[in-house]
C-alpha cells in the first residue's frame, strides 16, 4: 500500500487524479440527470455536479501551491505528455 500512496508525493501524479476524477463524475452526473426520471436523477445530478465543483477548485487551490514552489509543474496537459513519452 505504501507504494500507491508513495506514488502521490508527486504533484503531476496527484493533479492527474484529480483531474481524472473529474473527468468521470461531471460526465456520469449529466448521465444519470438525463435517463434516471425521478426526484434521484435530480439529487444525483446535482451532488455530482457539486462534487466535480468542489474538486476544480481543490486542484486549483492545490495549483496554486505547486506554483508558489518550485517543482516544474507546468500543467496538467503537460503532465500527461510525460506519462506519455
Amino acid at each position: 500500500m505504501s507504494g500507491a500512496l508513495s506514488s502521490l508525493d508527486d504533484f503531476g501524479t496527484r493533479s492527474l487524479l484529480t483531474h481524472a476524477i473529474m473527468s468521470v463524475t461531471l460526465p456520469l452526473g449529466l448521465v444519470i440527470g438525463l435517463t434516471v426520471d425521478s426526484q434521484l436523477g435530480l439529487v444525483s445530478f446535482v451532488a455530482l455536479l457539486n462534487f466535480t465543483a468542489g474538486m476544480w477548485i481543490c486542484q486549483s487551490i492545490h495549483s496554486l501551491g505547486a506554483e508558489a514552489s518550485d517543482d516544474g509543474y507546468d500543467g496538467v496537459i503537460n503532465e500527461i505528455r510525460s506519462y506519455v513519452k
